[in-house]
């Protein structure tokens, strides 16, 4: 497998929801975005997730879209 780049979004996505302590489901519902979509990305099945649903989850972060997609 290596250390592929190919989920580098959803692993940062994982890590910054565990550091305020959210679980997925409590985060999708603060981002407003589909619990299965948010899974799905953090394990990497969606790797391009719209525009639309990573302004959700980086204002669920408090952090850019240009700060998330770094």
């Amino acid at each position: 497998m290596g250390n592929s780049p190919e989920n580098k979004l959803g692993k940062k996505i994982k890590s910054l929801r565990t550091k305020l302590e959210l679980s997925q489901d409590e985060f999708a519902r603060k981002a407003d975005v589909p619990y299965t979509t948010l899974t799905k990305i953090e394990t990497g099945v969606i790797k391009k997730p719209s525009v639309f649903v990573m302004a959700k989850i980086a204002k669920a972060l408090n952090i850019t879209l240009d700060d998330l997609l770094k």
